[in-house]
């Protein structure tokens, strides 16, 4: 039996969350089941819990796999620039924002309902929180934001506009202006 290569292994992992990410989003985590995550996958249950113990372990995943994503843009460029993302995905028909925007909704109502996931996410929500904050203190240490808000302050503002894009495009609506409205969330945090 020829061996598996850890790329192939890798790019199987991917497939797997790509699809699982669809899946979770078009019916939830509940209504995830392992047979729709069979269709969704093309694979079958063996070949999937093969990379992850669970369903909730490949939820997570995903969860996570997003989560490393906006870690990565925010350390690079800002909260902002994950927001801008988000939106040129939004305008994108063959992007995975569906998606992704229903893994978000899905953590925030598995946040609200499930105390054991809600304390495996804690750390994966604190990386993110973490990685705006020392963004914005850096920027703030270059004198390029407004010195009269305190970094704690502005972070929360940036995650309020974040929270709220989410559900403005999660709900179906349209993106209309939103771009301009990031330049208005943007010029608030900077220094004039």
């Amino acid at each position: 039996m020829p061996r598996v290569s850890q790329d192939q292994l890798d790019a199987r992992r991917h497939e797997i969350l790509s699809a699982a990410r669809a899946c979770f989003a078009r019916f939830g985590y509940e209504g995830a089941t392992v047979r729709r995550l069979e269709e969704a996958t093309g694979m079958s249950r063996g070949a999937i819990f093969h990379h992850f113990r669970d369903k909730e372990s490949l939820f997570l995943a995903v969860a996570e796999d997003d989560a490393a994503t906006m870690v990565e843009t925010v350390t690079r460029n800002g909260l902002v620039q994950v927001m801008r993302d988000l939106l040129a995905r939004a305008g994108n028909s063959e992007g995975d924002t569906a998606g992704w925007l229903g893994t978000q909704l899905e953590v925030s109502h598995r946040l609200r309902t499930d105390p054991a996931f809600a304390k495996r996410w804690a750390q994966r929500s604190a990386a993110i929180a973490d990685a705006t904050r020392e963004r914005l203190q850096r920027q703030h240490d270059a004198g390029v934001l407004r010195k009269d808000v305190p970094v704690e302050v502005l972070t929360q503002f940036l995650e309020l506009a974040y929270d709220g894009l989410v559900l403005h495009l999660a709900t179906g609506r349209p993106p209309g202006e939103l771009l301009h409205v990031l330049d208005v969330v943007e010029e608030a945090v900077r220094r004039h």
